[in-house]
């Protein structure tokens, strides 16, 4: 259940985690605040009507790893633990699958597929990515169109293109580099 949430400043503007007591993201995106996340985590993991869980300066492990991130350890949200819900078995499979996508090396929507074990299912790759609420954790940003084009991204195209080219700038400079 939601129960604390942190806004973190970063190179594309805030940055909002969402996590139950025990550290596990439950959402996050790039939004100032918790208001746009609560609704994409699933209701069972949602906190009773009316509580708003508790704005924090620091979610622990949780910040460390996305600030590593950000100075170039692009590795560092891979031990985070997240937990979605869904109503069917191929979104979360799909969600996994995500995870283990590198950084640096995007997919498109039809490799992504085939990497869930459904190379037909190109549209509910792309459903994953779109119900994805664990922006960055759950790295859809890696998810491209056949053609190389963006395709789309929650918190818009910008932030999904900063994103990528973060991750293939780390990879040819090195994380001490910049």
């Amino acid at each position: 259940m939601i129960s604390l949430t942190t806004t973190m400043d970063t190179p594309t503007g805030p940055f909002t985690i969402l996590s139950d007591p025990d550290g596990v993201v439950l959402a996050s995106g790039f939004t100032p605040g918790p208001g746009e996340l609560t609704g994409l985590v699933h209701p069972a993991l949602r906190p009773p009507t009316g509580s708003t869980p508790r704005q924090v300066a620091d979610l622990g492990a949780v910040t460390r790893a996305v600030r590593s991130y950000l100075a170039g350890d692009l590795h560092a949200l891979d031990q985070v633990v997240v937990r979605q819900q869904s109503g069917g078995a191929f979104l979360s499979h799909a969600w996994d699958v995500l995870r283990k996508v590198p950084p640096g090396s995007p997919v498109t929507y039809a490799s992504f597929a085939a990497l869930a074990g459904r190379p037909a299912a190109i549209r509910a790759a792309a459903q994953a990515c779109a119900r994805n609420a664990a922006a960055l954790f759950v790295p859809c940003h890696r998810v491209l169109r056949t053609d190389g084009s963006l395709g789309g991204f929650r918190w818009g195209l910008p932030v999904k293109s900063w994103l990528l080219e973060h991750e293939t700038e780390r990879l040819i400079d090195g994380p001490d580099r910049r």
